[in-house]
């Protein structure tokens, strides 16, 4: 499958930004989806998780309440829903999918979309 994040841009602190991420080549709803962060000279980190039916989903604590994944398989694209941003919030967003079993660890994804920045400064 090929993963392509989009939706990134610069947004003022308690804004909002919706990035998607498109499947191709395979059908999305055989996949576990991720969305990681990496922020400049930070590891990559878990940012929330949906398992396949969308039954399940997982948050990072510092996105918690603020931050919601959707997906819908018809249209093969998963969604990150960002309110109330940060500039914490500030780093390139990528989305990643398994077939294996929903985790919050990078290592447990085989598919990785290229990234989009989100840049949320006033």
């Amino acid at each position: 499958v090929q993963l392509q994040a989009s939706g990134g841009g610069l947004v003022q602190p308690g804004g909002s930004l919706r990035l998607s991420c498109a499947a191709s080549g395979r059908t999305a709803s055989n996949y576990h989806v991720a969305w990681f962060r990496q922020a400049p000279g930070k590891e990559r980190e878990f940012v929330g998780s949906i398992s396949m039916t969308a039954v399940t989903t997982r948050y990072a604590d510092s996105v918690k309440g603020r931050f919601t994944i959707s997906r819908d398989n018809a249209k093969n694209t998963v969604d990150l829903q960002m309110n109330n941003l940060k500039p914490e919030d500030t780093a390139v967003y990528y989305c990643a999918g398994n077939r294996k079993a929903l985790s919050t660890s990078r290592y447990a994804y085989d598919y990785w979309g290229q990234g989009t920045l989100v840049t949320v400064s006033s």
